[in-house]
């Protein structure tokens, strides 16, 4: 005859659950974080996984400006910059185009990006939307309707007085500069694309910033852009330069996921062994 269990109905689910919690405690926290060190562990994974590489940083000096003679990495949100302690993105999507007292938009974050750049390598560094002082072009147009009707005011929405607005008017209104703590929460805000061309010569990855902002990766296009100054900054070809940016890429993974990249930090510290840098 088979035993029946003699424990209350409650006794032996609570039993149950006490068996659930041991074996997901023996599984997730101890099986798999074992195996996982262990896979590190493995020959040709070891070294990766404990490589400074795989984050990355800023080549600055003391004061922010980029160091010349150096591959510059993409913005970085983390804290200061690749502070692994505050990983994460600046929370600013496509419609973040107009300054706050306290924060400038997104657009402006990228207009003041891509002139910088622009001037760093001697290129373009013009971008639709983008005035040529380096904020959000977007106006604020009152109308007599609301959002329709009549244009009656115009305000240059990034531009705080005394810049100068960068057109002088629209729809044949003047436009002004906007004026510190006016309220233009009436305006309907109107971006204006300007005279950029499509596609600017300063890459997309040089003026945003990765989600976790700790990417030490950048595209061979901007790679590609610095390496003139980098080359010219350590006496060095710039054909040797390009060489140690194709050494340095990687393709997409499995041949079709991803794009490919450039790891910043292991080529600045390839330079650093073969070519060191007068400037450093």
């Amino acid at each position: 005859m088979a035993r029946t269990s003699t424990l209350p109905r409650w006794a032996a689910h609570h039993l149950a659950a006490v068996r659930v919690v041991l074996a997901l405690t023996l599984l997730v926290g101890l099986a798999y974080p074992l195996g996982m060190t262990l896979l590190a562990r493995a020959p040709g994974l070891r070294d990766a996984s404990s490589r400074e590489t795989l984050v990355g940083r800023a080549y600055t000096d003391s004061k922010g400006n980029p160091l010349p003679g150096y591959f510059q990495s993409r913005p970085s949100n983390a804290g200061d910059g690749y502070d692994t302690a505050a990983s994460g993105a600046g929370n600013q999507g496509a419609e973040s185009v107009v300054d706050t007292p306290d924060k400038p938009s997104l657009l402006t974050q990228v207009c003041a990006r891509s002139k910088a750049v622009g001037e760093l390598e001697d290129v373009d560094g013009s971008r639709p939307y983008c005035t040529p002082d380096g904020v959000g072009a977007v106006l604020g147009v009152f109308r007599d309707g609301g959002t329709t009707g009549r244009v009656t005011h115009v305000v240059s929405l990034n531009q705080v007085c005394p810049a100068r607005p960068f057109v002088s008017s629209y729809e044949r209104v003047v436009v002004g500069c906007a004026e510190p703590g006016a309220d233009y929460s009436r305006a309907v805000v109107t971006p204006v694309r300007g005279d950029a061309p499509a596609r600017p010569e300063v890459p997309a990855d040089a003026v945003t910033a990765s989600g976790s902002g700790l990417d030490p990766d950048i595209t061979p296009a901007y790679a590609g852009l610095q390496a003139s100054r980098v080359a010219r900054e350590r006496g060095i070809g710039e054909d040797t330069v390009r060489a140690l940016i194709a050494q340095y890429t990687t393709g997409r993974a499995l041949g079709v996921l991803g794009e490919p990249a450039v790891n910043v930090v292991e080529l600045n510290a390839a330079l650093d062994r073969t070519h060191p840098s007068r400037g450093a």
